[in-house]
């Protein structure tokens, strides 16, 4: 099923294909006129959000069967109940861990800041499983390293994302995405009363504007606001 994304990327390479042909002399400039972008408005879709019987197969599907279980545990975790994008994950270090503390601090953010997290224990219990009982010896300071050659390098973003996705597939998952777990965090949030500058906050959003699809996720909220339908006795 094609995106509205896709949709106005075929759209634009069409104008461009026939511009294209017609500064050859093909009478094809006319297309131009007839070929509309389609419509796309902001907030228009929902967010997808894994729901809490399928959070709970994903993390079973981690099981001693597979390669690395507890890395994939541990990186789930992190994009699951911090909501850390995959790119964060990748770049964590050892350092950056505060056991003690309780604490996480990301260093190399998608806002270009440093941000300090709360280190939920489930989160902290599975990192520390990893690292003690499955990481690889290595000299090398990032969190998730490799396990195959070449060695003593971090795990890359592509990893992580084929981490998720072989995990979607192991539970009858569909779609491959691997934002849905922050989304899954944030409706989390909603869900137990959290306000949406705190859902920001969590997320790290440089723009509330950003946090404001989930809006239309807290039902307890829209229906104290919901008007009466015309004609209804309610």
């Amino acid at each position: 099923m094609g995106t509205t994304s896709h949709a106005t990327a075929l759209a634009s390479a069409l104008r461009a294909y026939f511009r294209y042909r017609s500064t050859c002399g093909d009478s094809v400039y006319g297309l131009l006129g007839v070929i509309a972008s389609p419509a796309h408005w902001n907030l228009a879709t929902l967010p997808h959000a894994l729901k809490l019987d399928e959070v709970k197969r994903l993390l079973d599907s981690f099981t001693s069967s597979l390669p690395f279980p507890k890395r994939g545990l541990a990186i789930v975790h992190c994009l699951l109940d911090m909501g850390l994008r995959c790119c964060e994950v990748a770049q964590l270090q050892l350092s950056d861990i505060d056991w003690y503390a309780g604490t996480v601090t990301l260093r190399h953010t998608k806002s270009r800041r440093q941000d300090i997290l709360p280190l939920p224990a489930v989160t902290g219990e599975a990192l520390a499983d990893y690292v003690c009982h499955e990481r690889p010896k290595t000299t090398n300071p990032a969190v998730f390293v490799r396990c195959l050659a070449p060695h003593d390098k971090p795990i890359g973003v592509y990893a992580i994302q084929r981490v998720i996705r072989d995990a979607y597939r192991r539970i009858g998952l569909k779609h491959g995405c691997t934002h849905a777990l922050r989304h899954t965090l944030a409706c989390r949030l909603i869900d137990h009363g959290s306000s949406l500058k705190e859902v920001a906050d969590v997320l790290r959003h440089r723009s509330l504007n950003t946090t404001l699809i989930y809006a239309k996720l807290d039902n307890r909220r829209l229906v104290a606001v919901a008007l009466p339908w015309p004609g209804s006795t309610t």
